[in-house]
């Protein structure tokens, strides 16, 4: 008898492990996939924004370049605004809304920090901010693969006693914002950012 139950205990064991692995297995029942952004996905309202925040942007690298910091001021207190008004709402192809909120909270750091930089009155207090301005910009074009213009991804290894930083150019034509005409070549493109043939 033992060993009728024992058997009958091993085939109930195996149907079981034969059901999971082979028969068991559903289809997972889940929303819409999250789809890769492509050129058309993003509006022009919101490819109008972003223009306007890359414009910021590169005015604060530029003043920075110049070493003039009531321009860099001035220039941050329009990329905070920039970066207020980025139409992250007008992104297409988000349909779980991650690219959203993922815009949305790299936004918020480009506006922050560039609000604190208008506030420094120190160049190296104002470079500073631009790192990370810089390091939250890289990723939130990424992010919305925006293709009205392709941008270089440029770096300092000297910047901040060596730790080394980056930075979004225009051109690949180096004009280093952390050390302007003390070392105004100092650095080297590491990628290009292009979403424009895409």
């Amino acid at each position: 008898m033992k060993k009728g139950v024992l058997v009958i205990l091993v085939l109930v064991m195996l149907a079981v492990a034969g059901w999971l692995i082979w028969g068991g297995k559903k289809e997972a029942e889940s929303g819409p996939k999250q789809q890769p952004l492509t050129q058309a996905d993003n509006s022009d309202a919101f490819n109008n924004s972003f223009g306007a925040l890359l414009t910021a942007y590169y005015s604060v690298k530029d003043a920075l370049v110049a070493g003039d910091t009531a321009k860099a001021s001035a220039a941050a207190n329009q990329l905070a605004l920039a970066a207020d008004s980025l139409k992250v709402g007008e992104i297409k192809g988000d349909s779980l809304g991650v690219i959203k909120l993922t815009a949305q909270d790299y936004s918020g750091t480009i506006s922050g920090s560039a609000k604190a930089l208008a506030l420094e009155a120190g160049l190296e207090a104002k470079r500073k901010e631009f790192k990370m301005i810089s390091e939250a910009l890289f990723p939130l074009f990424q992010t919305v693969r925006y293709d009205g213009q392709k941008a270089y991804w440029v770096h300092c290894p000297m910047a901040f006693n060596n730790t080394g930083a980056n930075w979004i150019s225009k051109d690949s034509a180096v004009l280093n914002p952390y050390f302007g005409e003390a070392m105004l070549k100092c650095g080297s493109v590491e990628s290009t950012i292009d979403f424009t043939q895409q």
